[in-house]
């Protein structure tokens, strides 16, 4: 990743972030859990809506990472919500599920605040 990113697309990825952790602390402070907070509240929504229409203005930048970062974590954290509500069906499930639910929703916090982090710092995120 050579280029450097302007500085409105930066700013736009601050944002993309404040919106998924708006929902996310939605779950926290309401009868929600985090993660279905984080994959149902209009803010992250929008905030992945965002990532896909800029994705390309983004690509080899520092910045492409945050972006699948950002992309990855919304759509691992519904693809384990499917998995938890699946096993809700059955009552046996149903502990699992919420250990599902309340683990993936910490993991959604942390893949929010580290991101942000090095997004803080000018560099990429994962690995």
């Amino acid at each position: 990743m050579n280029t450097a990113p302007n500085e409105g697309l930066v700013r736009l990825t601050h944002i993309i972030y404040a919106l998924h952790a708006f929902s996310a602390i939605m779950g926290v402070i309401s009868s929600a859990a985090v993660v279905t907070a984080f994959l149902s509240g209009w803010p992250s929504i929008l905030a992945v809506l965002l990532n896909y229409v800029k994705r390309s203005d983004v690509r080899g930048t520092y910045l492409d990472s945050h972006f699948r970062w950002q992309i990855r974590t919304f759509w691992f954290a519904l693809l384990w919500l499917v998995i938890a509500s699946i096993m809700i069906v059955t009552i046996v499930g149903i502990p699992l599920a919420w250990l599902i639910v309340l683990v993936t929703g910490i993991w959604v916090l942390y893949r929010i605040g580290r991101g942000w982090l090095a997004l803080n710092e000018a560099r990429e995120v994962g690995g």
